[in-house]
């Protein structure tokens, strides 16, 4: 609920102090050890690049080298071991089953296909220079090409998805497309009211970041168990983590410093976006709202702006809404039966609280 999205500061920090110790308490549920959760995930994952190159069968050199660039197997591979763990946990909470499907592997490369195609289409919109450490597809081939390079990675993971021949995950995985075009859109409109204008950043997050993980984890639990509950739990899951994961990376935009500046890059400031820290400042220092509404367009605006927020607490109260969205997803993966995949996914959502 909207209301949900402003708590009371007081009763959020107790929160705080209990979802800490409810995550570390939950590492140890299923009795059985396991060590970090990326190492867990991995060993299903073996060869995940390489087989995901195989799908980008390319015969023009250019076209191939453009949509094979982000899978160089340097990336944190985060949404691809959400979803082999979830696989595995679905499977054990079934029927006790160790192994996951070969269907249920290739959900998280097209998952990662998925997610990749959306980095290079957001960057031509953006007009991005670097991502991960490297120039993008946009500054090295050109606006156009890079449009075309991520529809061509895009019907490479249409065709994987045809291929596992289940027609229910074809149409969960088909509502990803369609909500990070829709969630596209939200971010180019604002808001004029300040209760509609929160719900429409939480909208845009769902859809633009947590809509992927959520149907991915719900696509391998159909693969894996018949359980409609199952299904929501795996589904509820994903969506309460990649909500958390969005917000956090939202709160990071203010907090950590670019390695040339050796200050907040304020990278969302400078496309106009107001996300959660701004709109909780927003609260404070309502001369922000005109700000908003021109986009931090004007000159100034963007110091100004990430100067309210740090006076603010809106990056606290961004952190603790992150928090309660952990909070939720645990609450609800821990209704599957234990296994260490099942706490590697508790783990996991710790882990979204206290990246840098």
């Amino acid at each position: 609920s909207l209301t949900s999205a402003f708590p009371n500061r007081y009763s959020m920090s107790r929160f705080h102090h209990s979802t800490s110790a409810s995550c570390c308490h939950s590492r140890t549920q299923s009795g059985e050890q396991y060590s970090d959760p990326f190492k867990l995930g991995w060993r299903d994952l073996t060869g995940l690049y390489e087989d995901i190159r195989k799908e980008l069968l390319i015969s023009t050199t250019e076209l191939k080298e453009m949509s094979e660039y982000y899978f160089d197997g340097k990336g944190k591979a985060f949404r691809p071991i959400i979803v082999v763990l979830m696989a595995r946990a679905c499977n054990i909470h079934h029927n006790n089953s160790r192994d996951v499907q070969a269907s249920q592997r290739s959900i998280a490369l097209i998952a990662e296909m998925i997610h990749t195609a959306s980095l290079v289409h957001d960057d031509v919109i953006d007009d991005a220079s670097s991502r991960r450490g490297k120039h993008t597809v946009n500054k090295i081939w050109g606006e156009k090409k890079a449009v075309l390079a991520g529809d061509l990675i895009l019907s490479a993971a249409s065709i994987a998805l045809a291929r596992i021949g289940n027609t229910t995950v074809i149409s969960i995985l088909t509502q990803v497309i369609e909500d990070l075009v829709r969630g596209e859109f939200l971010q180019l409109g604002s808001k004029e009211n300040e209760t509609e204008r929160f719900a429409h950043y939480l909208e845009k997050t769902f859809k633009k970041t947590a809509s992927l993980i959520a149907n991915s984890c719900k696509a391998v639990s159909v693969l894996g168990c018949p359980d409609p509950v199952v299904h929501e739990i795996a589904y509820q899951y994903g969506k309460n983590v990649g909500i958390a994961f969005q917000l956090i990376d939202d709160v990071l935009d203010f907090t950590s410093c670019s390695d040339q500046m050796g200050k907040p890059t304020s990278a969302d400031l400078k496309l106009g976006l107001a996300t959660g820290p701004v709109l909780f400042a927003c609260q404070q220092f309502p001369e922000m709202n005109a700000m908003i509404m021109r986009r931090f367009s004007l000159p100034g605006d963007v110091d100004r702006a990430r100067q309210y927020v740090l006076q603010s607490d809106g990056v606290q109260q961004t952190t603790y809404l992150a928090q309660r969205y952990c909070h939720e997803a645990i609450r609800e993966i821990s209704k599957l039966r234990p296994s260490p995949e099942r706490d590697a996914l508790i783990q996991l959502s710790e882990i979204v609280l206290t990246r840098e």
